[in-house]
């Protein structure tokens, strides 16, 4: 692909970009406003995503109508959200990038709205490529934070680059505000699919990064594709199989784990394993996107079987191990969703490679203990 930009530096984001922490720390506000008999706002609270935590906070205590003064509530929820930090992983896609940018010298920088203590308890659950960045700031280092464009005009500054030469990566509409505001240019990949029209602004739109091309940005392309699949950290999940949509596809209905186990930040074409007691094992193709037509924006999944037959109603358990291509652009969810011959002969050929071999580890799991006895079923199986 030709660079339709070319930039010298990348700055991230952290909460819903680099970590799923949105998704681990959702019910933290509930739980603890249950403790003065009140509950979220689900509309004030998505307008609070990515905002400074004073901001945040200010706003909480008085919408409702909280007893505590801003240094009360953030000690006496700290403890809530420590906890729920231990259980936020990469989302899809991070550590690839991580590791790609920074072994062709990319410049990184991490910039959050978090205050800086936050900050350092939550990218240890990066590892080893926390030490990507040569510049981490929150927002308690900066004079203001997103929307206003000083967090990403600093971390350009120490960086040593020109704003208008950075590549920013944001989740929240906040950030992505900022970062137009700094003149850099803008990759949103938004944790809130329900907030997807909003993102304009940016110069680009993902699902997630797994969808990324450095190339498009000046930067050294990925060459991790094998046959036309690329190879991803394994999600482990349960569900049921749906209705028949082709003679070997059916939808997929959500089970327990399937929303706690795939990330909202998840859309494509994927493939693994299902095991079924009916069926056993068997190689199958996922189409994962969301309905942006209805009200209440929906995850829809389906699932194509290579070599077996399988009944509407039967409980099954999913291994996705790979990735092969992102959904065509339409209107039509259902359209996009089709399994086409060339997705079913990639999967059936990368499922055979040697290459993939160190993932038979994973698939060995579908024949031992049941998902629900796996504490961090996605984070089971990791390469690397």
């Amino acid at each position: 692909m030709a660079a339709t930009h070319r930039v010298s530096a990348v700055i991230f984001d952290l909460d819903g970009t680099l970590l799923d922490t949105e998704r681990a720390t959702r019910d933290v506000l509930k739980e603890f406003l249950g403790t003065y008999g009140k509950f979220p706002d689900a509309a004030k609270e998505v307008q609070r995503l990515g905002q400074m935590h004073r901001e945040s906070t200010t706003g909480i205590i008085a919408d409702y109508g909280l007893p505590l003064t801003v240094e009360q509530y953030s000690e006496a929820i700290y403890p809530l959200y420590m906890k729920r930090w231990q259980s936020a992983n990469p989302l899809p896609g991070v550590k690839r990038l991580l590791k790609h940018l920074h072994k062709n010298g990319v410049p990184l920088a991490l910039a959050s709205n978090s205050i800086r203590r936050n900050i350092d308890h939550k990218i240890l659950k990066l590892g080893e490529l926390k030490d990507c960045f040569s510049v981490v700031l929150g927002g308690d280092q900066i004079p203001h934070g997103k929307p206003c464009p000083d967090i990403f005009l600093e971390a350009a500054k120490r960086l040593g680059v020109n704003p208008s030469s950075c590549l920013v990566i944001e989740d929240s509409l906040v950030g992505v505000q900022a970062a137009k505001a700094s003149g850099a240019k803008v990759v949103a990949v938004p944790s809130l699919q329900s907030q997807r029209q909003f993102y304009s602004m940016a110069d680009l739109i993902l699902y997630s990064l797994l969808d990324f091309h450095p190339e498009l940005w000046g930067l050294p392309p990925f060459e991790d594709f094998i046959l036309g699949a690329l190879p991803v950290e394994p999600l482990l999940s349960n569900a049921q199989i749906g209705d028949v949509v082709l003679s070997n596809t059916h939808t997929i209905i959500a089970g327990e784990h399937t929303y706690d186990s795939i990330p909202d930040q998840i859309s494509g074409i994927f493939f693994g394993w299902a095991k079924s007691e009916a069926y056993g094992v068997s190689k199958v193709v996922i189409s994962i996107g969301w309905d942006l037509s209805l009200q209440n924006v929906e995850r829809v999944m389906r699932i194509c079987f290579l070599d077996c037959k399988a009944k509407t109603g039967d409980p099954m358990e999913l291994l996705l191990i790979g990735y092969i291509r992102m959904l065509e652009s339409t209107e039509n969810i259902s359209q996009a969703l089709s399994i086409t011959d060339e997705d079913q002969a990639t999967a059936r050929g990368a499922l055979d490679l040697p290459a993939l071999s160190e993932y038979a580890k994973a698939r060995s799991a579908l024949d031992l203990p049941a998902l629900s006895d796996y504490a961090e079923p996605q984070n089971g199986f990791l390469l690397g």
